[in-house]
């Protein structure tokens, strides 16, 4: 059976540059005028010469979006469980250079951060950790699942790229989603800022969302860190990786997330800036190319950037995250993995979102009809 690689092998970084940033303003009109937007046209729709119709891409984004998903923003929430990690990252707070204290959250304390988020409303949350198996690899990951899973509809991921059977295995355990991020698909930047540990190494990587296809897992988050290399000819990877994944494992669901870079410890400048009009574009092309994926936004993101972005393609978002092991009641202190920018309350952002006419929705909406 061929896998994404076989694929990606395909292209080539350098030539998808050169095509994406040489179309035109005819070149993006003629795309408008389609009914059904396929990878090619996504590439206009990405480039620089599709700046001027971002106003006609958002409307087309909008309606696209309440025809699939009414008037409905799902809320999840992350829950760091630990900041151990064996990988040396630039980018990331968690890396094995940075001098840090490092967590791991016991049994007792994660039910404790459970309480606090339960009582918010969350039925939906997201375990993060750093990529440190000998401390928080899958017999970790396994148990936390087994302590949590009686109090949230939904249980995602977003952990170090695991085996097929060690997927199985959580999936077994009640595990719905897993997260993984390719971060950037340009091999030699990749490398660059993964020198050291096991997600140095960029195949295994991306074969991470193949095995999880195989697992049979119910959704697989798929995305790249803005900031690394060019946010478009990343995005194209992203969106390929995307149609693959939907055409050989047809029945998962998938979600796209944009994570820009955010400072953190041991900070690295962007090498490329992706502006909020940037992003605005990137949303409604994807909605464009798939009316049916789900479109993620995090804290990451400012209030504003977030209130205005609502009604342009997105349908969930976190809130009141903490990206450190303990951060909502347990070890408020502990190093964050980066800053984040939207530091509103659950209860504000509720707010927010019905002040602007949708309805918000704490769990997946296919979970019910599945769930024994």
């Amino acid at each position: 059976m061929s896998n994404f690689k076989d694929i990606f092998n395909q292209y080539n970084w350098d030539t998808l540059m050169q095509e994406i940033y040489s179309f035109t303003a005819t070149d993006v009109q003629q795309v408008l005028l389609k009914d059904e937007i396929n990878l090619a046209d996504f590439q206009v729709l990405i480039s620089p010469a599709a700046k001027p119709f971002i106003e006609n891409l958002a409307q087309r984004s909008k309606a696209l979006t309440r025809k699939r998903f009414g008037n409905t923003i799902q809320m999840y929430v992350p829950m760091y469980l630990s900041n151990e990690c064996q990988n040396i990252c630039t980018y990331c707070g968690f890396s094995l250079t940075n001098k840090i204290p490092r967590k791991t959250l016991t049994d007792e304390e994660i039910l404790k951060e459970v309480a606090y988020i339960k009582q918010l409303g969350y039925d939906h949350i997201l375990l993060v950790t750093g990529e440190a198996n000998s401390t928080v690899g899958v017999a970790y990951l396994k148990n936390a699942i087994k302590l949590i899973r009686d109090h949230f509809s939904n249980i995602s991921i977003e952990v170090q790229p695991l085996n097929q059977e060690e997927y199985e295995t959580l999936i077994d355990e009640g595990l719905y989603a897993v997260l993984v991020y390719q971060e950037t698909y340009n091999r030699a930047t990749y490398k660059t800022h993964h020198p050291k540990g096991k997600k140095s190494n960029f195949d295994y990587r991306l074969d991470t969302p193949d095995r999880l296809g195989k697992a049979g897992i119910h959704k697989i988050g798929l995305g790249a860190l803005f900031g690394l290399d060019d946010w478009r000819v990343d995005s194209f990877y992203t969106a390929l990786h995307l149609k693959y994944l939907q055409q050989t494992y047809w029945k998962t669901k998938y979600s796209i997330s944009f994570p820009r870079l955010r400072p953190h410890e041991g900070e690295v400048p962007p090498k490329v800036e992706m502006t909020d009009a940037d992003l605005v574009q990137l949303i409604c092309a994807y909605r464009l190319l798939d009316e049916d994926v789900e479109l993620s936004m995090s804290t990451r993101e400012s209030e504003t950037f977030r209130n205005n972005v609502i009604n342009l393609g997105i349908t969930s978002m976190s809130a009141e995250s903490k990206t450190n092991p303990g951060g909502y009641v347990v070890d408020r202190q502990s190093l964050e993995q980066f800053e984040i920018s939207d530091e509103r309350g659950t209860n504000k952002i509720k707010a927010m979102i019905q002040s602007q006419g949708y309805e918000v929705v704490w769990k997946d909406w296919d979970t019910s009809y599945s769930k024994k």
